[in-house]
């Protein structure tokens, strides 16, 4: 079996680029003015009204910005919030499929540069994430491809499945999100963790096993 775990509010508490973003703002690597149509991105989410590009929008006003700054803000990012607020039962799960030897890997609309922390954390490699495009170590303002969010989603976990002839029915896909139930009905085994209300809905009508993790790390 092959575990593939959403991140955000999934493996962790809250967004792991919401912890990352008041981290860089305070290092000024970035600043608010960049970022601010998220607050209205967000209340679209919530209502069930995402814009599916919202990504790749926002990245177009990231650039200029040096790689090292990125990854060294993400090291104090993990450690001072990230790592105190991922579920122990997230944690749990993950290690007992790794001690049975089930490869486990992340698939986020987070940028890999935040979560490699995580991946260092757990012993994980090889997971999808949004990935920024870099010239000269700064941004460009493009991402490398697409983003991850909802079906894009779903397109990355395809594409990874078929280059390392993975079976969808071999995998088992955990989220809290409505925008992974493309993923969560294309994987072998669906696991809703903290769903919302219109995941919840639907884990209940197909049956998915729904999970609800409360304690972390830092508790």
């Amino acid at each position: 079996m092959i575990h593939i775990f959403d991140v955000d509010h999934t493996v962790v508490r809250k967004t792991s680029t919401e912890y990352f973003l008041n981290i860089a703002m305070k290092e000024k690597i970035i600043s608010f003015s960049q970022i601010k149509s998220l607050p209205l991105e967000w209340l679209k989410y919530k209502l069930a009204l995402p814009d599916v590009d919202f990504i790749e929008k926002t990245v177009k006003k990231l650039k200029g910005i040096k790689k090292d700054d990125l990854d060294r803000v993400s090291q104090i990012c993990f450690e001072k919030r990230i790592k105190p607020n991922v579920y122990t039962g997230a944690a749990q799960l993950i290690r007992d499929a790794q001690a049975k030897g089930e490869k486990v890997i992340f698939a986020t609309s987070s940028f890999d540069f935040i979560i490699k922390p995580l991946e260092h954390f757990f012993n994980i490699k090889g997971s999808l994430a949004c990935q920024l495009e870099y010239s000269d170590g700064m941004t460009t303002g493009n991402l490398v491809g697409f983003s991850f969010f909802g079906q894009k989603k779903k397109t990355a976990a395809q594409n990874w499945m078929e280059k390392y002839s993975i079976r969808a029915e071999d995998t088992c896909f955990y989220s809290d999100s409505y925008t992974d139930i493309p993923l969560l009905e294309y994987s072998g085994t669906s696991v809703a963790v903290n769903p919302d209300n219109i995941l919840k809905r639907k884990a209940k009508k197909l049956g998915w096993k729904i999970l609800r993790f409360t304690d972390v790390l830092g508790n």
